[in-house]
């Protein structure tokens, strides 16, 4: 396997942090690092990864509250969301301040995120897709050759994110699901941004929101 990947829950929404790494190097990113930022550390070390930079899907407090302290801390890039969400980011302070993020603010990406690019760290790189609806915009890393999906709030175990925050909008999660995730093969298996991993196939026979038959229905 080219990756390794390991899950750290965090803050009090239970948001899945997700450290990854190249097998071959050790050298990895830290993917929405909400919060709790000594328990990433540990996961981190334990694992033995040198992170390279922070990953971010989109810019609600529970997946980017932490991002500016922990970049100061290691002294890495912040890259993504893709620039709609910026206005996210802007409120991350307030955010913090409400929800209980102690270290919460403000950041300007080393680089903002757009459909088609890829990210990089040790030997392995990641599709960029810009995946709006949740947020309007939320990005999703994909590596092919590991069949793995970081997809944060645009799609989990048996529901879909919400998109009843400002700028959200239902058809246009409903799409970017439709095509540019299942696209990607329904053996690729995905870290939602909360609760339990799973595949697209599985979505797409069960999920109540996006299956085949629940988007079949809501057609005819």
């Amino acid at each position: 396997m080219p990756i390794q990947a390991v899950i750290v829950p965090v803050t009090g929404f239970q948001q899945n942090c997700t450290v990854i790494w190249c097998s071959e190097t050790k050298s990895g990113a830290v993917i929405d690092p909400g919060g709790d930022l000594d328990r990433i550390l540990d996961a981190v070390k334990q694992h033995g990864v040198s992170i390279e930079k922070i990953l971010i899907t989109h810019g609600h407090i529970d997946h980017a509250g932490s991002a500016a302290a922990l970049a100061e801390q290691l002294d890495v890039p912040i890259e993504g969301p893709q620039r709609d969400d910026s206005f996210w980011i802007d409120m991350l302070q307030e955010q913090g301040e409400k929800y209980g993020v102690a270290d919460a603010r403000s950041f300007q990406p080393t680089r903002w995120l757009e459909h088609g690019d890829s990210v990089s760290f040790g030997n392995v790189k990641m599709d960029v897709l810009h995946c709006p609806g949740h947020t309007p915009g939320h990005v999703v890393f994909h590596h092919a050759g590991a069949k793995l999906a970081i997809v944060g709030d645009v799609l989990f175990q048996g529901s879909i994110g919400r998109t009843d925050f400002p700028r959200g909008n239902h058809a246009d999660l409903i799409h970017a699901i439709t095509t540019k995730l299942w696209p990607l093969g329904g053996d690729t298996a995905f870290v939602p941004g909360h609760g339990e991993m799973s595949n697209f196939a599985a979505e797409r026979e069960s999920n109540p929101f996006v299956s085949d038959a629940a988007l079949a229905n809501a057609t005819d």
